[in-house]
């Protein structure tokens, strides 16, 4: 059986989110890199260092959970590289309810209300929407899956009209890199 997506429902540590959820949204880090897996925690360090996030144990947890969870998820999909992005979202960026056109994909809302989600068919609403946990990554099987059957669960931004800033990691795996872009990575 191909199931649609993975949730690991977890609770953040209550200092780690007091503390990401007190940070200025321009001190937030962001970045869209590709890399092996194993380079995740030293780009990740460089990554806040670039955004003087000071030195605390929070810091360490937020890059310690990217970390782990680009270790795992590089691990599940046996992918050896992966795009990472960490995006700052303060609009409306992705609203509409849809299915990713990759092979798999991790979410992780780290401030912010976290992704939506609900079974439907393309281009229509789900007819019940629920809300991941911040905190808690999802793995959604996206349209390159390789199987004919739909994945059927789609997922979407909940940002509209909140006005509040998001923190959100996405993880996917690149499987066919050739030998001169491997030299663009970070290695």
């Amino acid at each position: 059986m191909i199931v649609a997506a993975a949730i690991w429902k977890r609770e953040t540590a209550a200092k780690f989110q007091n503390w990401i959820d007190g940070l200025d949204p321009v001190d937030l880090p962001h970045a869209r890199i590709m890399l092996r897996a194993e380079m995740v925690r030293d780009a990740m360090t460089d990554l806040v260092d670039a955004h003087a996030l000071p030195d605390c144990v929070e810091r360490t947890m937020l890059i310690d959970y990217v970390a782990a969870l680009a270790a795992m998820f590089s691990g599940i999909m046996d992918s050896r590289y992966l795009r990472l992005r960490i995006n700052v979202i303060e609009i409306n960026a992705c609203s509409k309810f849809h299915i990713d056109t990759v092979t798999a994909r991790l979410i992780c809302t780290y401030r912010g209300r976290a992704t939506q989600y609900g079974n439907g068919a393309m281009g229509e609403a789900p007819g019940e929407v629920y809300d991941l946990p911040t905190g808690s990554p999802m793995i959604l099987r996206g349209t390159s899956w390789g199987s004919t059957a739909e994945p059927g669960l789609l997922h979407r931004s909940p940002i509209e009209g909140t006005g509040e800033t998001r923190l959100v990691l996405v993880l996917d795996p690149i499987a066919d890199i050739e030998a001169d872009e491997s030299d663009r990575l970070v290695h």
